[in-house]
């Protein structure tokens, strides 16, 4: 069983669009969106959810009316600007506090109290191709990288118990935690990048992080007609550095059109020279046996 991560130093180069294609391309394959901040992946494979559980991302705290007093002095010990005193009464704002329980500890009145935060969840189901894991990390609520690596379990157990060869993971953008997660543990990555200042920069971050954790890496150029001078450098870059350019995407418009109708754009319009390219890009890789695992 191998598990193929598609990552990208910054947001927005395509990575989700790509991921969508390679689910479709094949049958019995397991996807697992680990962009558990800004889950999408759903919205384009429009999976059929068979369970769905939650997921406690920490502790909030909160006060009891019937005790406090509106003394203030929780807000004056608070560093995260949390607590705040409206019109004499003294409030906490869920999505600001950090649960660091420092309140609780001060307040004389024993007034406020540590809830757990279960408003995310994480699911799973099938898709028209396979199976697939997901999740929806509240906004404001932490441990994402805790959260991808339970859809990632859950991944292999559903890849492990249906005969699948393939977890496909849909990775967030730039090199912080959710990424360390999701990229632990698998056998190649592909970094979709653009050809900007920043795309480029970025690009090498999360190389640089791959490399760390001794994974083979595969680039992809997205829109790479938009500068080309760019995309040379990029190329040429990559040549030094002996890592694998596995193939080039133009800008095309019918990819966009692709996701409105809720599609990859190998399957809505098969025969284009993009889904000509992505069925390129995904055997270069498959391919490739020359992966080290962790």
């Amino acid at each position: 069983m191998q598990e193929i991560a598609v990552l990208s130093g910054k947001g927005g180069t395509g990575k989700t669009c790509l991921s969508a294609a390679f689910a479709t391309l094949n049958n019995n394959v397991v996807v697992v969106d680990c962009d558990v901040d800004t889950a999408n992946l759903f919205l384009i494979l429009q999976p059929e959810n068979h369970f769905e559980e939650k997921f406690v991302s920490g502790q909030k705290a909160v006060i009891n009316r019937e005790t406090c007093v509106d003394c203030g002095v929780c807000m004056e010990y608070c560093r995260f600007d949390a607590i705040t005193n409206k019109k004499g009464q003294i409030t906490i704002s869920p999505a600001l506090c950090d649960g660091c329980m420092l309140c609780m500890r001060v307040c004389k009145h024993q007034s406020i109290i540590m809830i757990q935060s279960d408003s995310s969840r994480w699911y799973y189901g099938t898709f028209r191709n396979g199976l697939m894991v997901h999740a929806r990390l509240e906004p404001g609520e932490e441990n994402s990288g805790k959260l991808v690596n339970i859809v990632r379990k859950k991944a292999r157990e559903m890849a492990k118990e249906t005969g699948c060869n393939t977890i496909i993971i849909d990775g967030p953008p730039g090199t912080g935690c959710p990424v360390i997660s999701s990229l632990t543990g698998a056998q190649k990555v592909i970094v979709v990048t653009e050809p900007t200042c920043s795309g480029f920069h970025d690009m090498k971050r999360i190389i640089e992080l791959i490399e760390y954790f001794s994974v083979k890496p595969f680039v992809v150029i997205n829109k790479y007609d938009l500068n080309v001078d760019i995309t040379g450098q990029i190329i040429d870059w990559c040549h030094d550095k002996k890592i694998d350019m596995v193939g080039k995407i133009a800008f095309d418009t019918e990819i966009v059109e692709a996701m409105l109708h809720c599609k990859s754009i190998v399957e809505w319009n098969p025969n284009s020279p993009t889904s000509k390219e992505i069925i390129t890009i995904w055997n270069n890789v498959d391919k490739d046996e020359q992966t080290t695992s962790n």
